[in-house]
C-alpha cells in the first residue's frame, strides 16, 4: 500500500467513518445466493426464541400450579407434575433441534458467500489495469483475500444470526415482561440504561481500535512480502537490522492496535456480565417484597419466572454488546474488499476482433472455422453489418505520441516510428529513457495521451485488447513462471499447443538441453517461481512460452539481459531463427545483442535522438557510437 493510501486509511478510522453500505451490499450477496436456506434459518430462530420464552413462561405454571398446591397439601399424586414436566421436555427438545438447524445451514451460508466474494473478487481483479498493481503493494491486496474474508466468516456465521435471534428474544421477552409483572419489567428497563450506556462506551472505543487493526495487518503482510521478494538485496548490502527496524515498527503499530481493541473487547463482556448479576440480585430482593406483601399480584412462581426471563432478555444484549466488535472489524475488512471491487476495471472500447482467416478461390480473405496459421483483423462496417478483413502482418507505426503515468509528467514526447513486418527494431537508452514504455504502449498495458498507434492501419484503440494482446508474444526480464511441470509453464503460451510444438519451442529457445537434465524433464514439477532453476534457465523457459505462442509481433524487454555470454551465444541463434519474419522490439542493455536490427532507436528522456542501422550510427559517432565504443555506458 503506497503512502497517500495508508495516510488515507488512517483518516478514516473510526465507527463513523465504516462505509454504511458494506453492510447492505453484504447482505445483498448472501440473500441472493442463499434466499431458501435463510427463510429456514429465520424460522429455525424463531422456534429456538419462543422456545425459549415458552419455557421461561411455563415456570410460572409450574410453581404456582403444581409445586405451590403439592406442598401446601402434601399430596404424592406426581402425574400432573409429570406432565408439565414432560411438556418442557418437549419444548426444550424442539428448541435444540431448531437451533442446531440453523447453525449448520449457517456453515453452507458462511463458506458459500465467502466462496462468492473471493471468486468475485479475483475475477474483477483480472479486469483491472496494470496501473492498479503497480500503485498498491501485493501484500495489502493479498491481505483482502485471507484477514478480511476471515473477518466476514464470524460476522455471517455468528454475529448476524446472534443479532437477529437477539432482536426476535428481547420483543418476545419483553412482551412477558410485561405479561407476567409491570412494575418489575419498569425496574429493569432502568437498570438495563445503564447496562446500555456502559457497554456502548466500551463498544466505541473497541471499534475504533479493531478497524485500524485491519489496516495495520494489509501495512504488515505488504512490508512483509516486499522483504521476501527482496531478500537476496537485503543480505547482500547488510540491511537486516534495518529491514528488523522497518518490521518492528510496523508490527508494533499492530501490536498497539490489537492490544487496545482486545483491552476494550475484553473489558466490555466482564462489564456487562457484572452489572447483569447485580440487576439479577436487585430483581430477586424488589420481587421477593412484593410477594411476600402481596403487591400487584405477585407470587413466587411470577418472581421466578421475571427472574429467568430477566436472563434472557440481558443475555440477547451482552451478545450484541459482545458481537459488535466482531462486527466493526469485519466491515472495515468488507469495505477493503469492496474497495478493490469497486475499482474502474480497464476499459475496451474496441470492436476489431483477431479471427482465424483463409483466402477464398477468388483469392479474397475470409474468416475460418479452425487453425489455419492465417490471421485476420475483423473490422465492423460503420454504415452496415458487414466486415473488411485485414491480414495480420505486424507492422507498427507510432505518429506524433505524447505519454505520461501521471497526467503531469510526460515521460515519451512526440514519439515517431515504424515498423515494418518483418523488421527488427531495437530501442537502446538509459534507464528512464522511455524503452520499457514504448512496449508498454504497444500491447496497451497504458493508454496514450496524445498522437496515434496503428496496427496493419487500425488505431489500437479500436482493438479488442485481448485480440490486441494474443496477437503478441511477450519475453520480459523478470521472468513469472507459475506452479506446475515445465511443460505447463512452456504451453502457458499457448493452451492448445501439443507436447511436440512444446519441444520444438525449446529446442528453439536452446532449453530443450537442460530440461533434458532434470530428473523429471519436461515433467519436472516447478514450485516459487521456478527457484530451483537459474535465472538464466528461467529465462530460457519465458522465451521457449513465447515461441510456442507462434505470434506475428515479438517484444523482447531485456530479454537476455539475465543470461551469461556463453549461455547468450546458444540462445542467440534459436533468438534469430525465433525473430524471423516477425516483427521484433528489442530493448538491449549488451549492444552486441541488436548489431543485426534493421532499425536501432536510441532515447534520452523520452525523445528518439538518433537511429538508424548499427553502420549508419557509428558512421555518425554520435551517442550510439560513444556507447558501442564504450565511451559512455548505459546506466
Amino acid at each position: 500500500m503506497s503512502k497517500t493510501n495508508a495516510k488515507r486509511d488512517e483518516s478514516r478510522v473510526g465507527i463513523k467513518h465504516v462505509n454504511r453500505n458494506a453492510l447492505g451490499r453484504l447482505m445483498k450477496i448472501i440473500v441472493s445466493n442463499h434466499r431458501g436456506t435463510l427463510i429456514v434459518v429465520m424460522i429455525s430462530i424463531l422456534v429456538t426464541v419462543f422456545t425459549n420464552v415458552a419455557n421461561s413462561m411455563f415456570l410460572s405454571t409450574l410453581i404456582d400450579d403444581y409445586i405451590t398446591p403439592m406442598l401446601a397439601t402434601g399430596s404424592q399424586d406426581f402425574s400432573g407434575l409429570d406432565r408439565a414436566l414432560a411438556t418442557m421436555m418437549g419444548i426444550y427438545a424442539a428448541g435444540i433441534l431448531a437451533a442446531f438447524t440453523f447453525r449448520r445451514l449457517m456453515v453452507n451460508i458462511t463458506q458459500g458467500t465467502l466462496n462468492t466474494i473471493r471468486g468475485d473478487m479475483f475475477a474483477h481483479m483480472q479486469r483491472l489495469p496494470i496501473r492498479y498493481f503497480d500503485t498498491h503493494s501485493h501484500g495489502s491486496i493479498m491481505s483482502r483475500y485471507t484477514n478480511d474474508t476471515d473477518t466476514l466468516r464470524q460476522m455471517i456465521s455468528e454475529s448476524i444470526p446472534q443479532i437477529f435471534s437477539a432482536s426476535i428474544t428481547i420483543v418476545a421477552v419483553f412482551c412477558a415482561m410485561v405479561y407476567t409483572s409491570v412494575p418489575l419489567t419498569i425496574f429493569t428497563l432502568l437498570t438495563l440504561g445503564v447496562m446500555m450506556f456502559t457497554s456502548g462506551q466500551i463498544g466505541k472505543r473497541s471499534g475504533k481500535y479493531f478497524i485500524r487493526q485491519q489496516n495495520e495487518i494489509g501495512e504488515v503482510n505488504g512490508y512483509i512480502e516486499e522483504m521476501i521478494e527482496g531478500q537476496r538485496v537485503v543480505q547482500v548490502f547488510c540491511h537486516e537490522e534495518q529491514a528488523k527496524a522497518g518490521f518492528d515498527a510496523h508490527n508494533e503499530a499492530l501490536c498497539d492496535a490489537m492490544t487496545k481493541a482486545n483491552t476494550y473487547a475484553n473489558i466490555l463482556m466482564p462489564a456487562v456480565m457484572s452489572l447483569g448479576n447485580l440487576q439479577y440480585a436487585l430483581i430477586a430482593l424488589l420481587g421477593g417484597a412484593l410477594a411476600i406483601n402481596g403487591i400487584g399480584g405477585t407470587t413466587l412462581g411470577t418472581v421466578a419466572a421475571f427472574m429467568t426471563l430477566s436472563k434472557s432478555f440481558n443475555m440477547p444484549i451482552s451478545q450484541v454488546s459482545q458481537q459488535l466488535n466482531s462486527i466493526v472489524m469485519a466491515l472495515a475488512g468488507a469495505e477493503r474488499i469492496f474497495d478493490l471491487m469497486d475499482e474502474e476495471p480497464e476499459t475496451d472500447e474496441g470492436n476489431v476482433t483477431l479471427v482465424n482467416a483463409r483466402f477464398d478461390q477468388n483469392d479474397q480473405l475470409v474468416e475460418a472455422d479452425g487453425e489455419t496459421g492465417l490471421w485476420a483483423w475483423k473490422v465492423p462496417h460503420k454504415e452496415d453489418d458487414g466486415f473488411d478483413y485485414v491480414q495480420l502482418k505486424g507492422e507498427v507505426r507510432f505518429y506524433d505520441v505524447d505519454f505520461g503515468y501521471n497526467p503531469d509528467k510526460i515521460v515519451l514526447h512526440d514519439v515517431s516510428l515504424y515498423a515494418e513486418p518483418g523488421q527488427k527494431i531495437a530501442f537502446v537508452g538509459a534507464t528512464g529513457a522511455g524503452k520499457t514504455t514504448i512496449t508498454n504502449l504497444i500491447n496497451r498495458f497504458y493508454d496514450i495521451a496524445d498522437g496515434k498507434i496503428r496496427y496493419d492501419g487500425i488505431n489500437i484503440n479500436k482493438i479488442k485488447k485481448g485480440d490486441l494482446r494474443r496477437s503478441l508474444g511477450i519475453v520480459l526480464q523478470d521472468v513469472s513462471l507459475f506452479t506446475g511441470t515445465i511443460r505447463e509453464n512452456i504451453r502457458y503460451g499457448k493452451l492448445t499447443a501439443t507436447d511436440e510444438e512444446v519441444y520444438a519451442a525449446a529446442q528453439l529457445a536452446g532449453a530443450d538441453s537442460f530440461i533434458h537434465l532434470l530428473p523429471d524433464g519436461y515433467d519436472t514439477v516447478l514450485t516459487g517461481g521456478g527457484t530451483s532453476l537459474s535465472q538464466g534457465q528461467r529465462q530460457l523457459l519465458s522465451i521457449a512460452r513465447a515461441a510456442v505462442a507462434d505470434p506475428p509481433v515479438m517484444i523482447l524487454d531485456e530479454a537476455t539481459s539475465s543470461i551469461d555470454t556463453r549461455t547468450e551465444a546458444i540462445v542467440q541463434q534459436g533468438m534469430d531463427s525465433l525473430m524471423y519474419g516477425r516483427t521484433v522490439f528489442v530493448i538491449a542493455h549488451r549492444l552486441s545483442t541488436i548489431r543485426n536490427s534493421d532499425v536501432i532507436m536510441v532515447l534520452d528522456q523520452g525523445h528518439i535522438i538518433e537511429r538508424g542501422n548499427h553502420e549508419k550510427l557509428l558512421a555518425e559517432k554520435g551517442t550510439y557510437y560513444q556507447l558501442y565504443t564504450g565511451a559512455f555506458e548505459l546506466d
